[in-house]
């Protein structure tokens, strides 16, 4: 599992794939999300604009992270 540090209060969800390189674009993310290919804390994710905060584990195809 990863740890990523954000300087910010939180992160959303198309911002952080992004942002961690799984995602090349804001579609490629969109289209990530809304195939149920992303879970947060163990859930499948549909929302792009989801808020992650310290502690929130993100999960895509084989890759985890955490954010801190």
């Amino acid at each position: 599992m990863e740890k990523i540090k954000i300087d910010t209060e939180f992160i959303k969800l198309d911002q952080f794939l992004k942002w961690v390189g799984i995602a090349e674009s804001g579609v490629d993310a969109k289209d990530m999300i809304l195939n149920n290919e992303v879970k947060v804390n163990g859930e499948i994710e549909t929302r792009r604009g989801k808020k992650l905060r310290s502690g929130d584990k993100v999960k895509v195809f084989d890759k985890e992270f955490v954010v801190e």
